[in-house]
């Protein structure tokens, strides 16, 4: 799929650069696009390198955190409720502990334990399915759960604010918590609809309906503010619960009497090696992308779009968030190529700059984890699974567009 969307941008900003320069005379856009390839090459390098000391910092107080059990804490908060969501799964079998370790890391943001645990969990399940090449009812949901990105702790996002020259990096925790909440409820509830899950359980109405609860409190209160007051409002708590968690890692590994410097060294290290291996990523999609604005495709498509969204009457600022909301199911390395092209051009601070962030870490990169996971052990036969992963991204999407102009509008 990447390998795709890499080569059409190439393929589409040719096609138009030539039909600019055949019938309009604008023999200047290729000097533009070759310009491009050079400072787009040079931009996903400085960035990289600028990611380095904050991806150290985060990779480090995360492997805090899994040291001290932040992962056991939350798997023992939510297995109640994930023992009713997998009624094939029968009580003592090692899907269910792969299942909540694996949703536990993925909740703290910790994508290299996260993928491992779902990966094990994916083949558990494999062998509780009667048909090998056909998806079961809990291999499809356990998918969707993890496409629809239940993040509370979107670590990356802030480290691209931060490099891109956000004044405050975290300004989007709270409307991200709500996006990702969305995209997980609406997964959850179009998968049970297919699969006649029983949700009218005590336990699962009261987890569901407890989160529910909480995240319509948060929005209810913050739109009742008076829009300078919200946004210093929202800053403040969400720079305090990061914090806050900060302290909670530290205090946890304490308690466990793990070595707190060696092991914050220890994901630091990581986070150097993370930094440095995605440059060749990050410099393909800026070029490839930075080629497509230089031609005018780029523009040419949003502008066009952006005229029918004007012609409803509606706002269009949202619509410069476009492109990483539609890359984003597709390919995790070009929604984040995206994302940075779009606080690049925008500003990281502007409307489109936080709505691009905020849908980054909303949904997952559905069709990746689905080739992953369920090419892992041998599914050809995915049922419902696109359908319902594809309904959270929308949702997600469409909440990140919603609280944006709620919180930044």
């Amino acid at each position: 799929m990447l390998n795709k969307i890499w080569g059409g941008f190439f393929f589409i900003a040719f096609a138009v650069a030539l039909v600019r320069w055949l019938f309009q005379g604008e023999g200047e856009v290729w000097a533009q696009m070759v310009a491009s390839t050079f400072s787009s090459a040079k931009t996903g390098f400085e960035i990289s390198l600028g990611l380095t000391g904050v991806m150290c910092l985060w990779l480090g107080i995360m492997r805090l955190g899994e040291k001290g059990g932040a992962v056991d804490l939350l798997s023992r908060a939510f297995a109640p409720l994930l023992r009713r969501l997998f009624p094939g799964i029968p009580a003592g079998h090692p899907a269910m502990g792969s299942i909540v370790m694996n949703m536990a890391a993925n909740m703290l943001g910790l994508d290299n334990a996260a993928t491992p645990l779902g990966l094990k969990a994916m083949k558990e399940l494999q062998t509780l399915n009667s048909e090998p090449d056909r998806a079961t009812n809990d291999q499809i949901l356990f998918l969707v759960i993890n496409t629809s990105a239940v993040t509370l702790i979107p670590a990356t996002i802030f480290v691209y604010r931060a490099e891109m020259g956000a004044a405050d990096p975290t300004d989007v925790f709270i409307p991200l918590l709500v996006a990702t909440f969305c995209s997980t409820m609406v997964g959850l509830l179009i998968t049970a609809w297919f699969q006649k899950l029983k949700l009218r359980d005590p336990v699962v109405l009261a987890y569901l309906g407890g989160l529910t609860a909480l995240v319509a409190g948060i929005v209810l209160y913050f739109s009742r503010l008076p829009r300078e007051v919200m946004e210093r409002q929202s800053s403040l708590i969400s720079n305090f619960l990061i914090f806050s968690v900060i302290i909670a890692f530290i205090t946890l590994a304490a308690v466990r009497r793990q070595p707190l410097f060696e092991t914050f060294v220890e994901g630091a290290k990581e986070g150097f090696k993370v930094a440095i291996g995605i440059i060749p990523y990050l410099v393909a999609m800026l070029v490839a992308i930075g080629v497509l604005r230089a031609s005018g495709a780029l523009d040419m498509a949003l502008d066009g779009f952006r005229t029918l969204v004007a012609s409803t009457g509606l706002d269009t600022r949202w619509v410069d968030g476009l492109p990483t909301a539609i890359m984003r199911p597709l390919s995790g390395s070009g929604a984040r190529g995206l994302l940075i092209e779009t606080m690049k051009t925008h500003g990281a601070d502007s409307f489109a700059g936080r709505l691009a962030s905020i849908v980054q870490g909303s949904t997952e990169t559905t069709f990746y984890v689905l080739a992953v996971y369920f090419g892992s052990v041998g599914i050809r036969r995915t049922r419902h699974a696109v359908v319902c992963g594809l309904a959270a991204d929308a949702a997600g999407i469409t909440a990140a567009i919603l609280v944006s102009y709620l919180f930044f509008g």
